[in-house]
């Protein structure tokens, strides 16, 4: 995530606690050892895995001058880079403006550090002088787009059944080559890159089949412990994958968390009511394995 978000990783740490402190979420020994570790690198950036809460944001903040950001915030920075579409910038935007608001603590610094820059760029960008209320109307206004959004969404989706054409959704884990494969099935010029979250927007081509047509359909991908807040704000663009009458998971077989990345995908799907739709997995990136790898794979 880091690297997608062009960030250079001069050191990653791994602490191990059997309580959490509810304050620091490290102990004050750790933490301080942290700081030191990103002063003697010349860090300027502090990325915790895991989402921190408002008060955690603030005690950090407190502690250190190096600008603080959890995982959610790096995930919101790469959907703010990628977001070209209305819909897409209005997803977003609504994002990062539920994850900003238990968030708006009146001059704290936290706040002023936490927004510009990584973790808190693009079209849902807040400065601090925006006050909850404010805030809390555009997420109406937002929130209300999206339903318009979603009507129209309905609407061709019921064109789309009328014309009893069989849709297919192309689902799996971010960058595992959705993409790729509608272009190398439809022909499209659909955008690709060696990236995480490179497409955001539900893209649908036609298939000729034999004598027949099917819709076959890009989905935004998924990843491990999605938080919460996109989950809920990318419903809209998910809810094609309701419509699917077949699901073509495709996995990264080179990566060497292939089984972890399934089971999230799973999980997903689960969490959408789509695990009785009939689903074919699908193996990619298979040319940077050799052939015992991939039998054993395959066999799996």
């Amino acid at each position: 995530l880091a690297a997608t978000s062009n960030l250079l990783v001069v050191g990653a740490f791994i602490f191990r606690k059997t309580e959490v402190d509810s304050r620091f979420l490290l102990g004050k020994g750790q933490l301080s050892e942290l700081v030191v570790h990103c002063l003697q690198a010349g860090a300027d950036l502090l990325i915790f895995d895991g989402e921190l809460s408002p008060a955690q944001v603030k005690a950090l903040a407190d502690y250190t001058e190096i600008k603080i950001i959890d995982r959610t915030q790096l995930i919101l920075d790469i959907f703010a880079r990628r977001a070209i579409t209305k819909e897409g910038k209005i997803q977003v935007e609504l994002a990062q403006l539920q994850y900003l608001l238990p968030r708006l603590i009146t001059k704290n610094t936290a706040m002023s550090r936490l927004t510009g820059g990584i973790g808190g760029r693009g079209p849902g960008e807040t400065k601090l002088e925006i006050n909850r209320r404010r805030v809390r109307e555009r997420i109406t206004l937002l929130s209300r787009e999206l339903k318009d959004i979603r009507r129209q969404r309905k609407e061709r989706r019921k064109k789309r059944i009328n014309r009893c054409l069989p849709i297919i959704s192309i689902v799996g884990y971010t960058n595992a080559g959705k993409s790729t494969l509608l272009n190398a099935l439809t022909k499209s010029h659909i955008r690709v890159d060696n990236w995480l979250f490179v497409t955001l927007d539900t893209t649908s081509r036609q298939l000729r089949l034999g004598r027949g047509e099917i819709i076959i359909s890009d989905t935004v991908g998924f990843i491990k412990d999605l938080p919460e807040d996109l989950f809920q704000t990318f419903a809209a663009t998910l809810e094609e994958l309701q419509e699917a009458d077949l699901l073509i998971h495709v996995a990264d077989i080179s990566n060497e968390r292939l089984e972890d990345q399934i089971e999230s995908v799973n999980k997903v799907l689960e969490s959408l009511d789509l695990n009785t739709t009939h689903t074919i997995l699908a193996l990619n990136k298979i040319d940077r394995l050799d052939s015992n790898q991939i039998a054993h794979l395959a066999r799996d």
